[in-house]
C-alpha cells in the first residue's frame, strides 16, 4: 500500500513561492485561454505556444489531445522531471479534470508513481482516489 504523507495542493493559488512550481492541464498547442492554464499564463509564466513542460513557475501536461491513455506518457514524463530536480515543489492541480472534462477517477490513477516523490504535491481529490 502506498502511503501520501505530506500536504495537499491548496485549492486556490494565487501566489507561488520561488521554488514552486504550478503544474496544470494544457493543450498541444499551449493555447492557454482558460482554466489553470489561463491562471499560469497570465501569472506564472506559461508560454503562449508550449504545450509541455516547464515554463517559468509553471508546468505544462497536455490534456486536451483525446482519452486518459494519451494523457500517461506526459503525466510519466512530469513525474520523472519532479524526480531530477528535488529543489522544486510541484503543486499539481486537478489537471484534466475541468475543461477537459475527465473525473478525479480517471486521471489520479495517473499519479500513483507520484506518491513515491515527496516534491509533487497532489490535490486532494486525487490522493483520496489513489489511496484507498
Amino acid at each position: 500500500m502506498k502511503i501520501y504523507d505530506r500536504d495537499y495542493t491548496p485549492e486556490m493559488i494565487t501566489e507561488l513561492k520561488a521554488n514552486e512550481v504550478f503544474v496544470f492541464g494544457s493543450n498541444l498547442a499551449g493555447a492557454h485561454g482558460g482554466g489553470a492554464a489561463l491562471l499560469a499564463y497570465r501569472k506564472f509564466g506559461a508560454i503562449w505556444g508550449q504545450g509541455v513542460g516547464l515554463q517559468g513557475q509553471s508546468y505544462g501536461i497536455p490534456t486536451m489531445q483525446g482519452g486518459v491513455e494519451t494523457i500517461r506518457p506526459y503525466v510519466d514524463e512530469f513525474i520523472q522531471f519532479a524526480r531530477e530536480h528535488i529543489g522544486y515543489k510541484f503543486l499539481v492541480t486537478r489537471i484534466g479534470c475541468g475543461i477537459a472534462g475527465f473525473r478525479d477517477e480517471e486521471i489520479a490513477p495517473l499519479f500513483l508513481d507520484a506518491l513515491e516523490v515527496e516534491n509533487i504535491i497532489l490535490p486532494k481529490e486525487f490522493v483520496d482516489v489513489i489511496v484507498l
